[in-house]
């Protein structure tokens, strides 16, 4: 399925450093936005398992790891990596166009658990 995205406009990419995220609330959608040095990602901004802010946590390579209990995420597919039980964050599609990252908070995707445990 081929869809238009509803891209919003959230801020120059000067403003998040290499290897850090921000957190930007866009409607009622918490969002992370983190920059991977060539390219920017966007994750649902709260852990799933006690709802930390993942925007703080630590990136490491193409993951986050959860600042109050060590959950590390893919920013890529949203899945947890080696948790003890399947879970994930949504995903949102997010580019770049002339300087200013965009995000379209009505396209987040969220693999099942099925998907998450494979």
């Amino acid at each position: 399925m081929n869809r238009e995205h509803n891209w919003t406009k959230i801020t120059a990419v000067a403003n998040i450093p290499p290897q850090e995220g921000r957190s930007v609330t866009v409607g009622e959608v918490e969002l992370a936005i983190f920059n991977l040095h060539d390219r920017f990602v966007t994750i649902e901004n709260r852990c799933p398992h006690k709802g930390g802010p993942l925007c703080d946590g630590i990136v490491s390579g193409t993951s986050v790891v959860c600042p109050l209990h060590g959950w590390r995420f893919d920013l890529d597919s949203g899945a947890a990596v080696r948790a003890s039980l399947p879970a994930c964050v949504t995903v949102f599609p997010t580019r770049v166009e002339e300087g200013i990252i965009l995000v379209d908070p009505s396209a987040g995707r969220r693999i099942t658990s099925e998907e998450a445990a494979a």
